[in-house]
């Protein structure tokens, strides 16, 4: 029996020669994890790019279609914006782990794709994702009159204390391999 949901991609991994596990996030059912076959390297780089917002039908193991809904960054090439995007989806990948369904934080988490995708000014977004998204997840950050960073040394201190908040209140968090990146993007 074949279903159908939309789904943020977080992450395709090769398998094995002919197949990929696809990662995703689904308004339907939370993480999910498909097997997709036949994938040619370009192929797969076009539709399941991470954060890409998808509409998946599937059986109970595998991706039969995948219909581009939206692809952030598609047209842009703004290494600020790609280093932001890479950060979010492996914070993603890393604290989403259960398939349980959440059509909030599924909503947040696709506004929050398509605010990035349209900034013109992206150095604090990050940040702001962070917080949101703690919140959306029941540990919301305490109130703070502090303002929104303007320099890199605020920004890099500002994320490492985000960081150690994530890392004290959920128990798969991994700080991402492209933090060390994104601390040296933003000047």
């Amino acid at each position: 029996m074949y279903s159908t949901t939309d789904a943020i991609v977080l992450s395709l991994q090769p398998h094995s020669d002919k197949a990929h596990v696809l990662h995703a996030y689904t308004r339907a059912g939370g993480r999910v994890n498909y097997m997709v076959y036949g994938l040619g390297r370009k192929n797969a780089a076009g539709k399941y790019t991470p954060l890409s917002i998808v509409q998946l039908t599937t059986d109970e193991r595998s991706v039969r279609t995948a219909q581009l809904e939206f692809v952030p960054l598609s047209t842009v090439s703004d290494p600020y914006k790609r280093a932001i995007a890479l950060f979010i989806s492996e914070v993603l990948f890393h604290v989403l782990r259960h398939p349980m369904q959440d059509e909030p934080l599924y909503d947040f988490i696709t506004q929050a794709i398509t605010e990035l995708d349209s900034t013109s000014e992206p150095q604090n977004f990050h940040l702001l994702f962070l917080s949101g998204f703690a919140a959306k997840l029941g540990f919301a950050m305490p109130e703070t009159d502090t303002p929104l960073p303007t320099t890199r040394a605020e920004r890099q201190k500002q994320l490492l204390a985000l960081c150690r908040y994530f890392a004290e209140h959920v128990e798969t968090w991994q700080n991402p391999r492209s933090l060390d990146v994104l601390m040296e993007v933003f000047d």
